[in-house]
């Protein structure tokens, strides 16, 4: 059987790994927003937020509940946003 500590460092290398996974998404995020900029379009995208949280849903198989998966992704979506926003206005900054 597994001890305590065990169990916490397998929780501290998955953290590692979401980190890792987070800011990667948030490189992405950034370059989105460069490409909407250039676009002239919006950064906030209520039916792809909306496609996002969807998706995250269809593949929640628990022991999170999908409202607990909804508001964390919530929060990343927010984080994504504010970045896509920035890398926006850089670009505008620099013309």
């Amino acid at each position: 059987m597994a001890s305590i500590d065990d169990w916490r460092k397998k929780i501290d290398e998955l953290d590692r790994r979401l980190v890792e996974l987070l800011n990667e998404r948030a490189r992405y995020a950034d370059e989105i927003g460069k490409i909407k900029e250039q676009l002239g379009m919006e950064a906030y995208s209520p039916k792809r937020e909306k496609e996002v949280i969807d998706n995250i849903l269809r593949h929640n198989p628990g022991p999170l509940d999908d409202l607990a998966l909804r508001r964390l992704f919530e929060r990343i979506i927010d984080e994504s946003r504010k970045l896509e926003r920035e890398a926006m206005h850089e670009r505008k900054k620099s013309r």
